[in-house]
């Protein structure tokens, strides 16, 4: 899941450097993104995975690392094989 989380960084982030030397926990925003990056970044996200973020979920914390996007990438993938 990490390396698709990934490609979509690398292709919708924009950040200023490779997402392929970005630490799994580093913050995303200290390395370019930003909060328009951010929107096309969770709409592919969803197209991906095919999930929708919920409003609670559309905060800087849950973009802010490969890891924290993974988290709820994975939370609301459960919820919708659960539905």
């Amino acid at each position: 899941m990490k390396a698709r989380i990934r490609q979509l960084i690398a292709s919708f982030g924009g950040l200023s450097t490779d997402v392929q030397n970005v630490q799994d926990d580093a913050d995303l925003y200290r390395v370019g993104l930003k909060s328009h990056a951010c929107v096309e970044l969770m709409l592919a996200l969803e197209d991906e995975f095919q999930i929708e973020f919920s409003d609670e979920m559309l905060t800087r914390a849950t973009f802010r690392s490969v890891n924290a996007i993974e988290k709820a990438v994975e939370a609301l993938c459960a919820r919708a094989a659960a539905a």
